[in-house]
Order: C-alpha cells, then sequence, then structure tokens
C-alpha cells in the first residue's frame, strides 16, 4: 500500500483492532434463540453501543426490531451542510455448524497462516471494524467530513426481516445520500471489488404426508406410500440433469456482463472435489450471479444411527431458492410452491409455507460514489482498478433502502471474499484486507466529501 497518512493510522490501529475482533466473535450471536442464548446477541448489541459512544456517536440506542432481535443505531454529526452517509454491517452471525470440525474454536479469535479465524470474522463482525477504523483513521487527520449513520443489523443471518420492517416504520431514521453496505467481499483477496448485484432469495418448508403413522416396512413397504420418497422425488424435481434449477415458470438462462470467474478458479475457491462436476450450464457467473439456485437446505426424517425399519408416514425439508436481479422474490415464490404442489407424487399431501424472503438487487455504477470509491481503492490498492462483480448472497435490507430512499446511492464492499468461507467451518479474515478495506473507506468519505 502507498504511503499515505490515513494508510499509516489504519496500519498502526490494526492491534487494536485484532484485540476488539477478538471480543466481538467471542459473543455466540447467533439470532436463532431456540440454538443460542439471546443473551450472547444481547452482549454483542452492547459492545458495538459502548464502541460507537467512545467515538463520539449521539443517539446511540439498540432498536427493537419487529422479529425480536435489536439492531444498534448510532448518529456521528459531521460539518454543517455536510452529506450523510449510513454505514451498514451485522453483528448476528451463522451458527458454527460442526464445532469438532473447526481447527479452532469458532468463538475464539485465533491467528493462523497470516489469518484470522472465527466465526462472523469476516461476516460480518469484521465489518463492523472495518467502519471503525476508517472512522478513527478520519479523526486523526483532520474530522469525519461527513455526517454518519451507523445501523449494525441483530438478525440479517436468519432472513426475518426485522431491520427492513424497523426502517418502513421510521423511514427517516436511516435517510441518507449514499449508503455503504459492509457485507460483501473482494472478488479475490488483493483485487478490490464492489459488488452490483445481489441475488433475492425465498425460504419455504415443504411437508409431506401419506400415512396416518409409521408402519413396519417389512408388512407394509412396496404398496404403502413412503412419505420420506415421495418428498426425495419432488425435490429431486427441482434440478435437471445437469444440475440446473428447474422450477416450472421461472427463466433461468440470463447472461452475466462483467468480470468473469474462471472455472478453475471457481473449483478451487469453492474446494470441489477432485473429479465431482460443477453442476448448470453457461458461465460460472450466469450460475451464480444471474441465474435462479435452488438449495435443500435441510430434510427432517429419521437419522441413520438409531433408524428402524418403517415406511415414513411425514417428511419435510428446508429449501432456499436464490433468484436473480430483474425476477420478483414474491412471484418466484408462488412458481416455487406451484412446482413443489403440482410435483409432488402419488397423492401425497404437501403443504408449502414461506418462511422468509427478499428482493434481488442492482446498483447505480455511473453515481458519483462509485467514483469517489474507484479513486479511493487505487489508492489502497496501488496497480489495481476497482472491479464489479455480482453475489449470488442476499441482503434483503439493500432493497428496502433503495425503495425508501430512491436518490441515494449504494455501494457493497466487505471482507467476504473466497478464502473466508462465510458461513462454512473455519471462517476467516484476512487481515491485510481488512487495512487496506478500512484504508480504502476512509479515502471514500473524505473523496465523497469533497465531490
Amino acid at each position: 500500500m502507498s504511503s499515505n497518512p490515513v494508510a499509516e493510522t489504519v496500519s498502526s490501529l490494526m492491534p487494536r483492532a485484532k484485540e476488539e475482533l477478538t471480543a466481538l466473535v467471542a459473543f455466540k450471536s447467533v439470532a436463532d434463540f431456540d440454538q443460542f442464548p439471546r443473551s450472547e446477541s444481547v452482549g454483542a448489541a452492547n459492545w458495538i453501543a459502548s464502541a460507537l459512544r467512545a467515538e463520539g456517536f449521539q443517539d446511540v440506542d439498540l432498536l427493537d426490531t419487529p422479529d425480536g432481535t435489536q439492531s444498534v443505531y448510532g448518529y456521528l454529526p459531521g460539518p454543517e451542510g455536510a452529506k450523510t452517509v449510513l454505514l451498514y454491517a451485522h453483528y448476528d452471525v451463522q451458527p458454527p455448524l460442526d464445532e469438532a470440525a473447526w481447527a479452532t474454536p469458532p468463538f475464539e479469535l485465533t491467528e493462523r497462516d497470516g489469518r484470522w479465524y472465527g466465526r462472523g470474522a469476516a461476516d460480518c463482525k469484521g465489518g463492523v471494524l472495518m467502519h471503525l477504523l476508517a472512522l478513527r483513521a478520519l479523526k486523526a487527520h483532520g474530522g469525519v467530513p461527513v455526517h454518519v449513520k451507523f445501523i449494525a443489523e441483530g438478525s440479517e443471518e436468519q432472513g426475518t426481516g426485522g431491520l427492513e420492517r424497523y426502517a418502513e416504520q421510521h423511514p427517516e431514521l436511516l435517510a441518507a445520500d449514499t449508503i455503504v453496505i459492509g457485507d460483501a467481499g473482494n472478488f479475490r483477496v488483493g483485487l478490490p471489488t464492489v459488488t452490483s448485484t445481489l441475488r433475492g432469495m425465498t425460504l419455504v418448508r415443504v411437508k409431506v404426508d401419506t400415512l396416518e403413522g409409521n408402519l413396519h416396512s417389512g408388512q407394509f413397504g412396496g404398496a404403502a406410500p413412503d412419505a420420506l420418497a415421495a418428498l426425495i422425488r419432488v425435490l429431486d424435481s427441482l434440478r435437471a440433469e445437469d444440475g440446473s434449477t428447474t422450477v416450472d415458470g421461472l427463466a433461468s438462462d440470463s447472461a452475466w456482463e462483467g468480470l468473469a470467474y474462471d472455472e478453475e478458479q471457481f473449483r478451487r475457491d469453492a474446494r470441489v472435489l477432485d473429479g465431482v462436476e460443477l453442476i448448470g450450464s453457461g458461465s460460472v457467473a450466469d450460475r451464480i450471479w444471474a441465474r435462479p439456485a435452488v438449495t435443500v437446505l435441510g430434510i427432517d426424517c429419521p437419522p441413520v444411527v438409531g433408524a428402524t425399519p418403517s415406511v415414513q408416514a411425514s417428511a419435510r425439508a428446508l429449501v432456499s431458492l436464490r433468484v436473480p436481479p430483474g425476477v420478483d422474490a414474491g412471484e418466484a415464490t408462488k412458481l416455487l410452491q406451484a412446482h413443489l404442489e403440482s410435483r409432488t407424487p402419488w397423492g401425497a399431501r404437501v403443504a408449502v409455507e414461506q418462511i422468509g424472503q427478499g428482493q434481488a438487487f442492482r446498483a447505480d455504477t455511473t453515481s458519483p460514489a462509485y467514483q469517489a470509491m474507484a479513486d479511493a481503492m487505487r489508492v489502497a490498492y496501488p496497480g489495481e482498478e476497482m472491479q464489479y462483480a455480482g453475489q449470488g448472497g442476499s441482503i434483503p435490507l439493500c432493497n428496502t433502502l433503495a425503495a425508501l430512499y430512491p436518490r441515494a446511492e449504494i455501494l457493497l464492499i466487505g471482507l467476504s471474499e473466497p478464502e473466508a468461507q462465510i458461513h462454512a467451518v473455519n471462517e476467516s479474515v484476512s487481515p491485510e484486507e481488512l487495512e487496506r478495506l478500512s484504508v480504502a473507506e476512509a479515502l471514500f468519505l473524505r473523496n465523497y466529501a469533497a465531490g
């Protein structure tokens, strides 16, 4: 990184940032209170609120959102007449999955091979620290030149829409000229990237019933309709032979125009086993950024250990459908529900319940804020030009904010590059990326204020 005062200050702040991220990662802030204590999320929220107060934020508050979680809000006034920038991150995290599969404890930030490992290190507690580092660097060199609103969501990973609904009920709270969403990531380590599109999503629970109760598979198997077999068959109907998503009536042939994703690089990023084929058709970018993708997230059925010789009377699954930009998530939900109902075999009873939904997002990359960010990233990443990429994941809040504040510019950056392995075991963050992106954000705020 080229030498400049802001970069030097951020570099000097990195040991403190590691200590703070260690403290924040230690909170088991999974917003599923059937699995994890609510007190862990409350603790993380209070930690962020205290950090904001220490930086001079006013009106710091824990907002009780309609889904029963809390988002942390604060306001840092800038010079009179300055623009307002909203900085977003979330402090809730995915469950650690199989804790035994982690090389080090998931809620203990651990340095290994130049990376910091821990659940939420990249997604998205590292994003909280990225914002704080940028603001601290600016305060050390003339002050923050914009009004800053800070919002840290408490249930982003659950998709329950608490902050979206709160924002709709309090539309002035998050109003801003530009919004920086710190929950995306570079295309690869060292390549500065803004995410210009997000797929939307819908989440449904499908339940199949065939019998009043389980039956002995020797006495009744072969004629008695098996609910688990029926569920497997209907779930299989959601994919073509090559693995492409096939929901009746839902287009799946869109093409991505922008940064290409090399297939071999994708295999390495996704850690695909040797000899296993990728699924779908078209380019990798088409498949993960521009087309729908269905995933079976879980199935309720007897585990192998302890299973009995029974024909199953009932079975259910949780199904996620990622929806590309240009497709309404509500319409996609209707198509998915109709598909599941019509493809269930043997006259089995089927019930489909919607659990969550979020619209896809497409940014206006011609806006002045994007030029300010490109100039900032050019300094933070010497020799590299800012790239535009899509993201297969969903951030439903983006569309809510775009609808509430149609004139606001929205940029998505963050620490979730492929090596971070977010949502998987052994999630990690690159401290170099945290440092460079914090510099880029600080310089962006300065550029944007002067523009």
